[in-house]
């Protein structure tokens, strides 16, 4: 018997609908565009396929909530999930190789926070967030991704730190970067 998450795939190519790369079935689920919880229906014109971790990040967020997130992306959407960013760059014509940069260590080896913002937002090029609401969100979102405690804690205070070191320029609600 085919299942929902089989005919997804199938009809998705075997891709992931937001980053495009080869989704293994092990490491995929139904994504409900609009929720459930948000009166979505659980039908194949609601539902795409993605990876789990993408779809745990998304959760029973609006429609509107959800483009925002993948419009953040700016083009080069990256599904959160350990194992597609580790997935081999042939296994879909679609995909585009990433291979990001290692953050700079502390001293016991493991990257700061710090160091771990400034090197996603060197990866990022052009496509980094261009508000404070936005930058706040991708910060948050990494170090979740890296299981740093205290993520909303710590944002202002690394916001903070990047405009004292120069990196960021805020104004008003805008961001702009002098990364280097």
């Amino acid at each position: 018997m085919t299942t929902h998450l089989d005919r997804i795939l199938f009809a998705q190519g075997g891709q992931c609908f937001f980053c495009r790369r080869q989704l293994p079935k092990a490491e995929a689920s139904v994504e409900h565009l609009v929720a459930v919880a948000n009166g979505g229906k659980n039908d194949d014109d609601n539902c795409v396929a993605c990876c789990k971790a993408l779809n745990h990040l998304l959760g029973s967020k609006s429609i509107k909530e959800k483009l925002q997130i993948v419009l953040n992306q700016r083009g080069s959407f990256q599904c959160p999930g350990n194992a597609l960013a580790q997935s081999s760059p042939s296994s879909s014509t679609n995909a585009t190789p990433v291979t990001p940069k290692p953050a700079p260590a502390a001293a016991n080896g493991t990257p700061t926070a710090i160091d771990l913002v400034q090197a996603d937002l060197k990866k990022r090029g052009a496509s980094r967030p261009r508000k404070v609401a936005t930058l706040s969100s991708t910060i948050k979102s990494l170090l979740k991704q890296h299981q740093k405690p205290n993520a909303d804690a710590e944002v202002a205070h690394l916001i903070s730190e990047l405009q004292k070191q120069g990196k960021v320029i805020v104004i008003d609600t805008k961001v702009t970067y002098k990364l280097g």
